[in-house]
C-alpha cells in the first residue's frame, strides 16, 4: 500500500516537473552598439516584469515560465539608444544592435555648473556629440565646431597648429570676441591642447539664461566640453583609432610666365631692367620658375589615439594617449602634438571623488614673413626667370637685385626654409573634485582646476646673400630670437546644490556658488646677432635686446541660481552673479549680472495626448553678462623706463608715465534677449528648433586716442564708449529614420547675424585693420563693426574729357589721366578726396549654414557634411599685387589686357598710373560667399564573428575634407580669418593679405575595439 502510494507520488512529481520543464523557455543573445558589446542593457518581455540585464560582454539569458505566444516581443532599452521592440517568433537566440538615439543622448545635457534635463532647458543651447566631432579628422576641436551649431561662425586657417576664430552670434564688441571655454568644469584658454578623440560632447551656450551664470566671462558665449569617461558596469575596453593621409592645395593664381613677364617689363618700364637687356644675364631668361609650386607641397598627416576604459558600480576610469603630426601644404610648416589624458571617478557611499588631467606637448613650425609680406605675397611678386637656388650665393638661394631686376620681392622659399622657426608648448589642464551628499538631494562640491601653459618660441636666421652682385635681400650676420614664458590659471569653486520636489509635481533646484580665479603670467624676450658663425644658435651680448614682463589677474564671483518646473510643463529659472575683476579700479571693480527665463512644454498638456507632436516647447530668456577682456592695469598709470627725451640738444634717458590711467573704467555689459521654439513630430522623426535673439553691448571697452602733445608713450586711454546691437535668427531642422536595414538622418542648421554700432561716444569713427599704410576698416555709428570703408569705382577714364567732367573743382590737375580708375564723387565737390569714402563692404557673413547627412546600410556607413557662409565681403589685397601695377613686380595675366588706349579696358587701369588707383576702394572688394563640401566619409564595419573574440569591433573608412568649394571669390580660399603672420586682430578679419589657404585632404582610417 505504502509502495503504491510512493510510486503514485513519484509519478505525480515527475509529471509536474516534466510539465513545468516543457512550459519553460530560454532566450539568449548578444547586444552590441557601434563600438562593440554593450553591457547594462535592459531586456524585458513586453507587458510583464520578467527581464534581465546584459553582462560585461553584452550577453543575456532570459528564462520565461511559459510560452509567450506568437505576438510576444522583447524590449531592449538603454540610456542614449533607441528602444527596440523585437518579435520573438519562436526564436531562442536574438542578437540586437543598438542604435544611438540623438534625442535620448540629449535628455541630460551639461549646463553651467551642473546638468539639466533637455525638457527643462529654457536657454539656447546647441549640442555636438562625439560622432560629429570624430567624423572630421581635424587637429583641434574648434575646427570641428564649424557648421555644426546654428549661430556659431568658425573661420579656419590652413596653417597647421593655428586656432580658428570662433564667434557665437556674431560680433558683440570691438574687443576680444572669443567665447569662454570650459573643459570638464575648468576654465581654459582654448581647445587646441585637446585631442578631439577624447571629447564626448560639446555644448554651446548662447543666451543669458545659460551664460549669465559665468558673469564676467559669458558675454561672448560659452563652449562647454565634456571628455570621455569609463562607464559603470563595463569591463576593461581597449580602443585604437588610426588615420593617415595627405593634404594639398590645387588652386593657383594665374601669373605671368617668363616670356610674358619680359614683355610686360619692356612695356611698362621707362628703363628696362638690365637682367632683361644685358647679355651677361641671358642664362636667367631661360628659367621658368613657378613660385607657387615651389612654396606649396603635398603634406602628410597622421594620427594615433589609444584608449583604455572600464568601471564598476563604484568607480570608472579612462586613460588615453594620442599623437598627431600634420605637415602643412606650405613648405616647412608643421604641427606635432603628443597627448595624454586620464579621467577617473570613485564613489564611497555618499562621497564621490574624481579627477581629470590632460597633458599636451606641441611643436609648431609656423609660416614666416619678410618685410611685412607673407610668403604667398612674395611668391606672387617674384620674377619667374629667377631660379630658386644658387649654390654660389651665401645661403644657397637666388633673389632679386633692385638695380638689376628693378624689384625687391624676396625669394619665398628662402624666407620660409632658411634657418628655423619653432614654437614649443606644454599644457597641463586638470581638476580635482570632491562631492558629498549631505542629505537626500543636498550636495556640496569643491573643485580645483588648473590650466598651465609654458612656451618657448625660437627663430634662427643664418647670414645670407641672395645675389652675389649685391642682393637686395642680404644680412651678413646670424639673427637669434628666443621668447619664452608661462601662464597659469588656478580656479577654486565651491558649490552647494539642493534638488527636491513637492508633491511629485513641483521640482526645485537651488545652487549657490563661490569661485576664485587667479591668473599669473610672465615672459622673457631676447635677441642678438652673431657676426662670426652661422653654426651657433645661442644668444650673446652682440647687438643684444632683452625685455621681460609679468602680470597678475584675479577674478572673484558669487552665484545664486534657482530652477523650478511644474511637472516639466511650466518652467522658470533665474540667476544672479556678482563678480569682481582686478582689471578695474576700486570705483567700479564689482559687476552684477542676472538672468530670468521661462518655458512651456505644450506637448505635455493633456490636450496634446494622442497628437503626433511629441515635443513642443516655447521658451524665452532675458539677462545680462559682462566683459573684462582688456589688458591688465589699464585703470592705473604705469611707468616706462629707458624713455628718451631731448634735453639741451641731446637725448636723455629717464622714466616717465607710459600711459594715462582711467580709475573710472568699468565693466562692458551685454543685455541678451532670446525667444525659442522646439518641435518634435512623429516620435522625433522630424525635429526643429527656432531662435530669435537681440543682444546689446553697452559701455564698450575701447582704447581712445590721446593728443600726442600730452607726451605719453602710449597715446591711448582705455575707456567705456558706445553701444553695439546684434540681432539674428537661428534654425535647426532634422529628420531621423532609424527603421529597417537602411537608416539615415539629415540635419540642417542656419544662422543669421547683423550688428550695428549705436554710438562710440563723441568720436565720429575709430580705425581698424590696414594695408599699405591705409586703414581699410573702421567703426562708425549706424554701421556694422569693422565694415570696409573706401572709394567707390565707376570704371576707367577713357578720355581727358571724362577726367575733366569729374575734377571740376581742380581742372588743372594732371595726376589723374585717361586710363586711371574713375571714382565716384560722393560729396559732389568736384574733386576726389578722402571725403568721398563710403561703406564698401562687410567682412562678416549674414548667413551661415551647415548640412549633415548620414546613412547606414548593413555594414556600410556614409556621411556628407556641407558648410557655407554667405553675405560676407573680402578685401583682396592680392589683387593689389596681381592687377595694381604700382611698379614692376610679377602680376596676374590680367595686366596683359590693361588699359592702353581709349576703349581697350574698363576694368584694368593703365600701368604705373595715378596713386589714387591703389587707394582703398571697392576695386579690391569681392563677394566672399561660399558653399563647401567640408567632409565626405565612407566606412565599413566588419561582423563580430570575423575575428572571433580577439577583436570586438573593426571599422575602416576613407574621408575627404574640403573637396569642393563653390564661390565667386578669385582668391585661393574664401575663408579669411585672423592674420597670424602679420598679427592684425579682429579689425582685420576679411582682409586677405596672402593668408594661408585651407588645403584639401584625403585620409584613410581604422577604428579597433578590443
Amino acid at each position: 500500500m505504502i509502495g503504491n502510494r510512493l510510486r503514485s507520488s513519484l509519478f505525480l512529481i515527475c509529471f509536474l516537473c516534466f510539465g513545468f520543464m516543457s512550459a519553460q523557455e530560454t532566450i539568449s543573445g548578444t547586444v552590441t552598439d557601434a563600438t562593440g558589446p554593450l553591457p547594462g542593457v535592459n531586456v524585458v518581455l513586453e507587458g510583464t516584469t520578467t527581464g534581465t540585464v546584459t553582462d560585461f560582454d553584452g550577453n543575456y539569458t532570459l528564462e520565461l515560465d511559459e510560452d509567450p505566444g506568437p505576438d510576444a516581443r522583447l524590449i531592449f532599452s538603454y540610456v542614449g539608444f533607441e528602444t527596440q521592440r523585437i518579435a520573438i517568433n519562436d526564436r531562442s537566440v536574438i542578437n540586437v544592435n543598438m542604435v544611438s538615439d540623438a534625442q535620448a543622448l540629449d535628455d541630460v545635457i551639461i549646463v553651467g555648473y551642473g546638468t539639466q534635463s533637455r525638457a527643462e532647458v529654457t536657454g539656447a543651447i546647441s549640442s555636438i556629440d562625439t560622432e560629429e566631432i570624430n567624423s572630421l579628422p581635424v587637429a583641434t576641436a574648434e575646427q570641428a565646431l564649424q557648421g555644426r551649431a546654428s549661430g556659431v561662425t568658425v573661420i579656419n586657417s590652413g596653417a597647421p597648429g593655428n586656432s580658428p576664430a570662433v564667434r557665437i552670434r556674431g560680433l558683440a564688441t570691438p574687443n576680444n570676441n572669443d567665447p569662454l571655454y570650459v573643459i570638464d568644469g575648468v576654465i581654459a584658454g582654448g581647445l587646441g591642447s585637446l585631442n578631439p578623440n577624447d571629447i564626448q560632447n560639446i555644448q554651446v551656450l548662447k543666451d543669458a539664461s545659460t551664460t549669465a551664470v559665468y558673469g564676467s566671462r559669458g558675454a561672448n558665449g560659452v563652449v562647454l566640453v565634456t571628455t570621455k569617461s569609463g562607464r559603470a558596469s563595463e569591463k576593461a575596453q581597449l580602443s585604437l583609432d588610426v588615420y593617415s593621409g595627405v593634404q594639398f592645395l590645387s588652386n593657383r593664381y594665374d601669373l605671368l610666365n617668363t616670356d610674358q613677364y619680359i614683355q610686360y617689363a619692356r612695356e611698362i618700364s621707362e628703363t628696362v631692367p638690365p637682367r632683361i637687356t644685358d647679355p651677361q644675364y641671358s642664362d636667367f631668361l631661360d628659367n621658368e620658375t613657378d613660385w607657387q609650386d615651389e612654396i606649396f607641397r603635398t603634406g602628410v598627416l597622421k594620427s594615433v589615439t589609444l584608449g583604455l576604459s572600464g568601471g564598476n558600480e563604484n568607480s570608472n576610469y579612462r586613460f588615453s594617449g594620442g599623437y598627431l603630426n600634420q605637415e602643412g601644404a606650405l613648405i616647412e610648416t608643421e604641427y606635432e602634438r603628443f597627448n595624454f589624458r586620464s579621467n577617473s571617478n570613485f564613489t564611497f557611499g555618499k562621497l564621490r571623488l574624481g579627477q581629470t588631467l590632460n597633458t599636451a606637448i606641441t611643436v609648431q613650425n609656423p609660416e614666416r614673413s619678410d618685410g611685412g609680406r607673407s610668403v604667398l605675397e612674395h611668391a606672387i611678386k617674384s620674377a619667374p626667370y629667377l631660379p630658386v637656388y644658387n649654390p654660389d650665393n651665401r645661403g644657397g638661394f637666388q633673389g632679386p637685385n633692385t638695380v638689376i631686376d628693378g624689384q625687391d620681392a624676396a625669394n619665398p622659399v628662402r624666407v620660409q626654409t632658411l634657418g628655423s622657426a619653432e614654437n614649443k608648448g606644454i599644457t597641463l589642464l586638470g581638476s580635482l573634485f570632491a562631492e558629498y551628499e549631505i542629505i537626500d538631494g543636498l550636495v556640496f562640491k569643491s573643485q580645483a582646476g588648473l590650466d598651465y601653459y609654458k612656451y618657448n618660441n625660437n627663430i634662427f636666421i643664418p647670414s645670407f646673400n641672395d645675389d652675389s652682385a649685391g642682393s637686395t635681400g642680404a644680412i651678413n650676420y646670424a639673427q637669434i630670437t628666443k621668447n619664452s614664458g608661462t601662464n597659469q590659471s588656478l580656479t577654486l569653486t565651491n558649490s552647494l546644490t539642493y534638488k527636491f520636489d513637492v508633491a511629485d509635481l513641483h521640482n526645485f533646484e537651488i545652487l549657490v556658488l563661490a569661485e576664485d580665479q587667479r591668473i599669473d603670467g610672465e615672459s622673457l624676450d631676447a635677441s642678438s646677432q652673431n657676426n662670426i658663425t652661422d653654426e651657433v644658435e645661442e644668444l650673446s651680448l652682440n647687438q643684444a635686446g632683452l625685455s621681460s614682463a609679468s602680470f597678475e589677474y584675479r577674478r572673484i564671483g558669487y552665484l545664486g541660481r534657482v530652477n523650478y518646473n511644474y511637472d516639466q510643463r511650466y518652467i522658470l529659472a533665474g540667476s544672479f552673479r556678482r563678480d569682481a575683476s582686478s582689471r578695474f579700479g576700486a570705483n567700479y571693480r564689482w559687476g552684477d549680472f542676472w538672468s530670468v527665463a521661462a518655458g512651456w512644454n505644450v506637448a505635455k498638456e493633456s490636450f496634446m495626448e494622442g497628437s503626433n507632436i511629441n515635443n513642443l516647447k516655447i521658451r524665452g530668456s532675458w539677462g545680462t553678462t559682462g566683459n573684462d577682456l582688456i589688458n591688465n592695469y589699464r585703470y592705473s598709470t604705469s611707468l616706462v623706463t629707458s624713455f628718451l627725451y631731448p634735453i639741451a640738444g641731446s637725448a636723455a634717458e629717464g622714466t616717465t608715465a607710459e600711459g594715462l590711467g582711467n580709475p573710472n573704467l568699468k565693466w562692458e555689459e551685454v543685455t541678451m534677449k532670446n525667444i525659442g521654439v522646439d518641435i518634435g513630430i512623429f516620435n522625433n522623426t522630424f525635429t526643429a528648433s527656432f531662435e530669435y535673439y537681440s543682444n546689446r553691448s553697452d559701455d564698450l571697452l575701447y582704447d581712445l586716442p590721446l593728443p600726442l602733445s600730452l607726451g605719453y608713450n602710449i597715446s591711448t586711454i582705455a575707456s567705456n564708449v558706445g553701444s553695439v546691437e546684434t540681432k539674428g535668427f537661428e534654425a535647426d531642422l532634422g529628420y531621423n529614420d532609424y527603421e529597417g536595414e537602411f537608416t539615415w538622418s539629415a540635419n540642417l542648421n542656419l544662422g543669421t547675424s547683423k550688428n550695428e554700432v549705436l554710438s562710440i561716444g563723441n568720436l565720429p569713427e575709430v580705425p581698424g585693420g590696414f594695408f599699405e599704410n591705409e586703414y581699410l576698416t573702421r567703426i562708425a555709428p549706424g554701421e556694422a563693426l569693422f565694415h570696409f570703408y573706401g572709394l567707390k569705382t565707376d570704371g576707367i577714364y577713357q578720355t581727358q574729357a571724362e577726367v575733366d567732367a569729374v575734377f571740376t573743382a581742380n581742372p588743372d590737375q594732371t595726376a589723374i589721366q585717361p586710363g586711371d580708375i574713375r571714382f565716384v564723387d560722393i560729396n559732389g565737390d568736384g574733386n576726389i578726396t578722402a571725403a568721398d569714402k563710403t561703406v564698401i563692404g562687410n567682412p562678416y557673413p549674414t548667413l551661415t549654414m551647415g548640412l549633415n547627412i548620414s546613412a547606414q546600410y548593413k555594414n556600410f556607413d556614409a556621411s556628407i557634411f556641407i558648410q557655407g557662409a554667405y553675405g560676407q565681403d573680402i578685401y583682396n589685397t592680392n589683387l593689389y599685387d596681381l592687377e595694381g601695377m604700382p611698379r614692376l613686380f610679377n602680376s596676374g595675366v590680367a595686366v596683359l589686357d590693361r588699359w592702353t588706349g581709349e576703349g581697350t579696358s574698363n576694368t584694368i587701369p593703365r600701368a604705373l598710373g595715378a596713386p589714387q588707383n591703389l587707394y582703398a576702394s571697392d576695386r579690391f572688394i569681392e563677394d566672399g560667399s561660399y558653399t563647401r563640401l567640408k567632409n565626405l566619409n565612407i566606412g565599413y564595419t566588419f561582423d563580430e564573428d570575423v575575428f572571433g573574440d580577439s577583436v570586438a569591433n573593426l571599422r575602416i573608412y576613407v574621408s575627404g575634407q574640403n573637396l569642393i568649394t563653390l564661390t565667386d571669390y578669385s582668391g585661393l580660399d574664401p575663408e579669411i580669418g585672423v592674420d597670424n603672420v602679420l598679427f592684425q586682430g579682429t579689425g582685420a578679419i576679411g582682409i586677405d593679405r596672402g593668408l594661408y589657404p585651407q588645403p584639401t585632404s584625403i585620409t584613410f582610417g581604422v577604428q579597433l575595439g578590443f
